[in-house]
């Protein structure tokens, strides 16, 4: 049998480190680590709906030749899903009151990296619905054993404070962290994806309760080496909005309607909304100390550029919603009762269009304006008070502080064209089904253009966002770098570093983006590294800005790994002299990473890469292999 070549070398070097690091720790420039990082684990915290739901009751499927038996899966089945839509739904709907499942059916997260890996295994369904696998075997090729790895799955369906109250999550979390340390003798790196890094946060907040104040700070740099934020919402996602009153299907075979109805019984479905950079609620973290709990819920702040300013701070008004003249039977018919008071302001019997900003919409401003015209909102405005204004933790709809974690690591896709805006008007047909979409704001690289291809005006920012979350929010973490930052500007491929460019000590406020003064090839994609080791001391912040990265397919992809895996091999390393990894050249890593260069008639990167064929390779590419001899190749990375 024939071993890859990569393994024996890889090995050999990470068992120097280990030994390294016992013997002396770590060590670097702008930070004081001690212990041995070599025993460092992944918590693996998912995004919306990456988690795989089992059943857990018996349901019998009338028409159907499939029943719902105990550990089933729900999501994603699918099978079943197409088979017996009105029994999947019963378990997977959850009352939007008190969130509690269906009579009939009640389904809870599995456990384990097979919960997260891929949602519905199969050998066609399985790769479409890869989330973690990718990354998985990543993590494995490059030798890192099975107990450094930690998926913490989670009930996506829930509200925060539902999380803990019925599955104790929080508490599991804690006891996950404290678990890895005394496994693997050292902190844990948290990698979390979009309503992961919500549920991160709402964690460091619920510590805050649970541990004495002068040991908080302790806990985390006992237990917690890095945070990497990937695509995180920092300030909320505008899909929400298309999801809650349009549907959302994921692709699913359902209606949107459908999807409507399911999305808007999870109490989860208010947690992503969009809300302004300019408000704060009152702090519940000091109303516990100060002896004020029983107040109804936080009030916000708004500092005067929140009225000075048009769309709280977003490029567009998120919302434009026209309200029908007749409310009642004809244009809603499920509505049975509609308040006519108003509509005094009516005339000619047109349909009024309001508009609604991001804080309009977190605030409830929104919803009760609308609350006659729809029999949703009453549900929502009950979870939107009970859930998250009211919640004892933490109200979500505060921006961000930069978390007490030694290194923060935030990254998300950039340039892709970006929902940012939607307008809504009646339909005419039931609930759940009356509203339509008349037209979709999108942002596109620096401007905001309709679905028609119009231009709009507004606040575009300098880049466009994800595909799913607004740069607008993404970007939210520029604020944690400090006064001065460094940037650096790389292809995502592999480089001899011709063109990498950097600027030092570019001044950074509050509040404002920053956009580098540099060059871009058209044809190829960059990262963009912000990076900041001074401005705390013992501290780094860094931002990656990387071309083209879908929000949804993030985590999967092979430059974002490679990047992750260098940092942390900079940082567990005895000799690093930098704060950052460095940029100025990237190498192979992987026998995946050779190629055939058919214009010089041999394998590309031939410094590191080489011919070297074997039984069952079928193109010159796949005998393209990695240097035995080169172990040292990591080193360049320090």
């Amino acid at each position: 049998m024939v071993k890859r070549a990569t393994l024996l070398p890889w090995h050999l070097l990470l068992t120097g480190i280990f030994f390294a690091g016992a013997t002396y720790g770590t060590t670097f420039v702008g930070a004081e680590f001690t212990g041995d990082y070599s025993k460092l684990s992944g918590i693996i915290i998912p995004g919306f709906a990456s988690t795989q739901l089992r059943a857990w009751s018996i349901l019998d499927c009338p028409y159907s030749p499939f029943d719902f038996n105990p550990l089933d899966l729900v999501w994603l089945d699918t099978t079943k899903l197409l088979s017996a839509v009105n029994c999947w739904l019963k378990c997977m709907l959850l009352d939007p009151y008190n969130q509690t499942d269906h009579p009939e059916c009640k389904s809870r997260p599995d456990s384990g990296l097979s919960a997260i890996t891929e949602l519905d295994p199969g050998y066609i369904t399985g790769p479409l619905s890869s989330v973690w696998k990718e990354w998985i075997k990543w993590c494995i090729e490059f030798g890192i054993e099975a107990n450094a790895i930690i998926a913490v799955p989670y009930d996506w369906r829930l509200s925060p404070s539902m999380l803990e109250e019925r599955d104790l999550y929080f508490h599991k979390l804690k006891l996950t962290f404290e678990t890895a340390f005394k496994i693997r003798g050292g902190p844990s790196l948290v990698f979390a994806h979009s309503l992961g890094n919500n549920v991160f946060r709402y964690f460091l907040e619920w510590l805050k309760l649970e541990i004495a104040p002068k040991h908080y700070i302790e806990w985390l740099d006992q237990h917690i080496h890095a945070y990497f934020a990937v695509g995180s919402p920092l300030l909320g996602a505008t899909e929400t909005i298309e999801a809650t009153f349009s549907g959302f299907t994921f692709g699913l075979p359902v209606s949107e309607g459908t999807a409507r109805s399911m999305f808007n019984s999870f109490g989860s479905s208010l947690w992503m909304m969009p809300f302004s950079k300019y408000c704060t609620a009152d702090s519940t973290y000091w109303k516990h100390f100060s002896g004020k709990r029983n107040i109804d819920h936080p009030v916000y702040h708004c500092d005067e550029q929140e009225y000075r300013l048009n769309f709280s701070g977003w490029p567009t008004n998120i919302i434009n919603i026209e309200i029908p003249s007749t409310p009642g039977f004809d244009a809603y018919p499920s509505v049975s009762e509609v308040a006519q008071g108003n509509m005094t302001g009516m005339e000619c019997g047109l349909p009024t269009q309001l508009s609604f900003s991001a804080r309009e919409i977190s605030d409830g401003t929104f919803f009760k304006a609308i609350k006659d015209y729809d029999p949703d909102i009453k549900r929502l405005l009950y979870q939107l008070e009970k859930s998250y204004h009211g919640d004892p933790v933490l109200n979500p709809f505060t921006p961000w502080d930069r978390p007490p974690i030694k290194n923060i690591f935030c990254i998300y896709g950039i340039d892709s064209k970006t929902k940012v805006g939607y307008y809504f008007a009646p339909s005419g047909k039931p609930y759940p089904d009356n509203w339509i979409i008349t037209d979709v704001i999108y942002e596109v690289e620096g401007s905001l253009f309709s679905r028609s291809g119009n231009l709009v005006e507004g606040n575009p920012g300098a880049m466009s966002g994800d595909e799913t979350v607004p740069y607008h929010s993404l970007s939210w973490c520029k604020n944690w770098l400090g006064p001065t930052v460094n940037i650096t500007r790389a292809p995502q491929s592999e480089h001899d570093g011709s063109d990498v460019q950097v600027e030092l000590n570019v001044e950074h406020h509050y509040e404002e983006d920053i956009v580098p003064n540099m060059t871009r090839s058209p044809r190829v994609k960059y990262i963009t590294y912000y990076e900041d080791s001074e401005s705390l001391p013992g501290k780094r912040t860094a931002v990656w800005e990387l071309d083209k990265a879908n929000h949804r397919n993030i985590v999967r992809s092979p430059v974002l790994m490679r990047e992750l895996w260098l940092q942390m091999w900079h940082d567990i390393h005895p000799g690093a002299k930098s704060n950052f990894v460095t940029k100025a050249k990237r190498g192979p890593l992987r026998n995946e990473d050779c190629y055939w260069d058919y214009g010089k008639a041999r394998c590309a990167w031939a410094e590191y890469c080489e011919y070297r064929y074997l039984f069952g390779d079928v193109h010159l590419g796949q005998s393209c292999r990695l240097k035995n001899s080169k172990v040292d190749l990591l080193l360049h990375y320090l």
